[in-house]
């Protein structure tokens, strides 16, 4: 999608489609009255008294061609109230209106800038990626492809702005928004396509594009390194796992290195400990970590923060068969830490305490790691909210306050040190489940064992990783939930060093 500003006024560019937005405190808002002309002012004040469910928060009306104006028809979207609208729910009405005018054929599209209680930077950032990941579809295996795709959007405003900063602005938010849309098409790929080899062919591609540094670990590799708990996981599948590495350096004059790790299971059978076999499919999707983490480091290659940061993928599938991984098993981790294998369906924290200690072994001085890692958080916080585990405060204050800034709903829960009873084992140093409950929180504070003093912070996506339905700016499927939080929070950390 083409995304252009134009200092001008909306009614008078030709396109599909133009986006009115209209809020139900005022019959026609402040800003319309000095950008469109007095017969569409009244047009829109009859439409309101008429309709009186139109200015509501994501309601959409149509209407046909109006004299004078230079687009084909015009689609008013109901702001609701205006004192309630922030940053995020701008950017999911973008994505509502520009899929409504989608679904009319609109090829170009038009959309008026509501800037009246949201800066005009922030508005542009919203709309673009609200376009962007509102719009987006997966068609990739459909044979029917029959689908209307927007070309172009033309954000539109008739008041003086400095164009060069607007346009830095729309680049910005286009790299973002594509980024997870990258993402989301790793995740959407089903698990005979979208295998450890895939990823880090994709791995590679960004490293060519971007300049960044990349090494892909091989079985051997992990041999020759200890990492046994990624052999364990590993050794029921006939896929070849791979642990992905990207090294991308933004501050030449700083050998700090912060440690984005993903999670990056291709496909979850939950191996000898079987899952049932309902909604097994979903599984697929396991690896949406590692997808958060090559979608933020694609953005990082671009967009270029001053910072330094370590990108560390473990990638394998995890099944069962005569070679698999048994419950009761004892695993020697790369640290040395012995783990009781209580339930080979805990794998992703196995591959996982492999992979933060390789980023300590390259130097790391920070890890975040993201995964899908238990339904324990689903259960906890639904598919509204990322949970949070920490061993440091600043660290974490930073991640939600970057989670906060891109509108992606993150939760700390609580660490205390009885909850890492439940992990302790009778024969070595620890087991990998701790049971149902608290779940979520032990789980965590098992990966943090590995992190040892290093500041830590764990983000479980299991929950936010795809929705089942479309709404706002997310559409039905994966999401990219983390790519934006992490690509935020390298640029917070960039400018807070500079």
């Amino acid at each position: 999608m083409k995304i252009e500003f134009a200092e001008a006024s909306p009614i008078d560019i030709f396109c599909d489609a133009l986006i009115i937005g209209i809020s139900d405190t005022n019959k026609v808002p402040n800003y319309l009255s000095a950008t469109i002309d007095k017969q569409l002012i009244a047009t829109i004040s009859d439409i309101v008294l008429d309709q009186a469910n139109c200015c509501k928060y994501g309601e959409t009306t149509v209407i046909q061609p109006v004299s004078g104006i230079g687009s084909k028809r015009i689609l008013l979207l109901g702001l609701g109230k205006r004192d309630r609208l922030n940053m995020d729910k701008l950017r999911s009405l973008v994505a509502i209106g520009v899929r409504a005018a989608q679904k009319l054929g609109s090829r170009t599209i038009t959309t008026m800038v509501f800037e009246e209680s949201i800066s005009l930077e922030k508005t542009v950032q919203a709309t673009v990626e609200g376009a962007i990941l509102g719009s987006y579809q997966f068609n990739y295996y459909k044979t029917d492809k029959k689908k209307y795709e927007v070309e172009k959007l033309i954000i539109a405003s008739k008041k003086l702005v400095d164009k060069q900063k607007i346009e830095q602005i729309i680049a910005y938010s286009k790299i973002v928004g594509d980024s997870v849309n990258f993402a989301r098409d790793l995740v959407n790929h089903p698990a005979s396509y979208m295998t450890p080899t895939q990823i880090a062919r994709h791995a590679m591609e960004i490293s060519h594009k971007t300049g960044m540094e990349v090494r892909i670990l091989e079985r051997e590799d992990f041999v020759e390194h200890g990492m046994n708990a990624m052999l364990a996981v590993s050794k029921g599948s006939d896929e070849p796992p791979k642990m992905i590495v990207l090294k991308y350096i933004g501050n030449i004059s700083n050998n700090e290195f912060i440690a984005f790790v993903g999670k990056g299971i291709t496909f979850d059978s939950g191996g000898i400990s079987l899952k049932p076999s309902a909604n097994m499919e979903a599984m697929k999707g396991d690896m949406a970590g590692g997808a958060a983490v090559l979608g933020a480091m694609q953005a990082i290659g671009h967009i270029k923060p001053k910072i330094n940061i370590l990108a560390v993928i473990p990638c394998t599938e995890n099944m069962p068969s005569g070679r698999a991984l048994k419950p009761g098993d004892i695993v020697t981790s790369m640290s040395r830490k012995t783990i009781e294998i209580i339930s080979t369906d805990a794998e992703g924290r196995l591959v996982l305490a492999d992979a933060i200690t390789y980023a300590r072994e390259l130097g790391a001085s920070k890890v975040v790691d993201i995964a899908t890692l238990t339904g324990a958080c689903v259960v906890a916080l639904g598919n509204v909210t990322s949970g949070i585990v920490s061993n440091n405060d600043e660290l974490c204050r930073e991640v939600l306050q970057a989670a906060q800034q891109t509108g992606e709903k993150m939760w700390e829960l609580p660490s205390f040190e009885e909850y890492r009873e439940q992990i302790k084992s009778s024969i070595a140093d620890m087991k990998n489940s701790g049971g149902r409950m608290a779940g979520a929180i032990t789980a965590g504070l098992f990966i943090g064992q590995f992190a040892d003093d290093l500041p830590w912070v764990h983000i479980d996506i299991a929950g936010t990783s795809d929705t089942d339905k479309t709404s706002g700016y997310n559409t039905k499927g994966a999401t990219g939930a983390g790519v934006r939080t992490l690509v935020q929070l390298a640029e917070n950390i960039s400018n807070h060093d500079c």
